[in-house]
C-alpha cells in the first residue's frame, strides 16, 4: 500500500469519526446540555465555536468573520493538500502527522462552511478550571503538530549523530 494511500485513509478516517462524534452529538443534545462522563474531569457538552482555536473570534458576529474563516481554512487545506500528494518524500511520522492535520481541517471545515460554526462537545476540566472545549478533529490537528514536532526533533539530532 502506498503511503499517499494510506495517507488517504487516515484523513478520511479522522473526518468521518469526526462528523459521526459531531452529528451524535447535534442529534441527541440541545444547546449548551451537558452529560457528566466523569465527575470533576470529564463531561460532553454541545456548544458551537463560531469563531477558531479556543473560541478566538468568537465575539465578533460579523458575516464576513464566517467567510474570511472559512477561506483561511481552506488555503490551509490546499497547502497540506500538496503537501501531501508529495508524502513519499517524507518519513512516516511527518506523513501521519500531515494526514490526522488534512482530515481534522476538513472536518472542521466542513462544519464551518455547513453552518457557519463548528460543533465543540469534548469538555474537560478539575474543579472550576476548564479547558476548552473541543472535537475529534481538533484532537487530530493537535496529534498530528505533535508528530510533526516529534519528526523535527528526531530529524535534528539524526543530522547531529551524523556530523
Amino acid at each position: 500500500m502506498t503511503r499517499r494511500f494510506t495517507a488517504f485513509l487516515i484523513a478520511v478516517g479522522v473526518f468521518a469519526l469526526d462528523r459521526w462524534s459531531k452529528w451524535l452529538v447535534e442529534n441527541s443534545f440541545g444547546a449548551w446540555d451537558t452529560k457528566t462522563v466523569i465527575p470533576g474531569f470529564f463531561n460532553i457538552i454541545h456548544s458551537e465555536n463560531p469563531g477558531v482555536a479556543f473560541g478566538m473570534f468568537a465575539a465578533n458576529t460579523s458575516h464576513s468573520r464566517t467567510l474570511l474563516l472559512a477561506a483561511m481554512s481552506i488555503a490551509a487545506i490546499l497547502i497540506l493538500a500538496v503537501m501531501l500528494w508529495k508524502i513519499d518524500r517524507q518519513d512516516h511520522l511527518t506523513a501521519t502527522g500531515l494526514a490526522l492535520i488534512f482530515g481534522g481541517a476538513i472536518g472542521n471545515v466542513y462544519d464551518r462552511v455547513r453552518a457557519g460554526s463548528v460543533t465543540d462537545f469534548l469538555d474537560f476540566y478539575a474543579g472550576s478550571y476548564h479547558w476548552y472545549t473541543f472535537n475529534v478533529a481538533d484532537t487530530a490537528i493537535c496529534i498530528g503538530a505533535g508528530l510533526l514536532i516529534l519528526s523535527m526533533l528526531s530529524s535534528n539530532r539524526k543530522k547531529e549523530a551524523n556530523a
